[in-house]
């Protein structure tokens, strides 16, 4: 069954808009493309212990480090994660790029990233509390890296 277009959250520079969601696949896998403009600021090293993700380059590129080792991905070009590993990306390249992440099974969805808006958005411009973004992480599933 197609899907509509989402709604877009926006966090900070970042903008995601999920395309299929956890309980759409009755919690197999859940989908989100999200656009990392060039340089822009973006969110902290992590792990998450009860899914894997996938992310699919669609424009751009983006540098994962994976376990402290980084790969870009562009276009066409896929990177596995799998479950309790670190991992991070920045946007270093002249140009904006849009990712789509694949996250099975489908546990991550539009909450976490609404709450994490509202944490950045309450640091009005400022750096976020990192207590409250590692709160709300830990609630969701996801282990930011020490």
């Amino acid at each position: 069954m197609p899907t509509a277009t989402r709604e877009e959250i926006r966090i900070g520079q970042l903008a995601i808009r999920f395309v299929v969601e956890g309980d759409e696949s009755r919690g197999a896998v859940a989908m989100f493309e999200f656009d990392v403009p060039a340089g822009a600021k973006v969110p902290i090293a992590n792990s998450h212990d009860g899914y894997e993700e996938t992310i699919y380059g669609l424009e751009g590129v983006l540098t994962w480090t994976v376990e402290q080792t980084p790969t870009d991905v562009g276009p066409g070009e896929a990177l596995f994660i799998p479950r309790g590993v670190v991992h991070r990306f920045d946007n270093t390249h002249d140009t904006d790029a849009k990712m789509l992440a694949i996250v099975t099974p489908g546990i991550l969805g539009p909450a976490y990233f609404r709450e994490i808006a509202a944490v950045v958005k309450a640091a009005a411009g400022g750096p976020p509390d990192p207590a409250a973004l590692a709160e709300v992480m830990r609630r969701h599933g996801l282990t930011p890296a020490p």
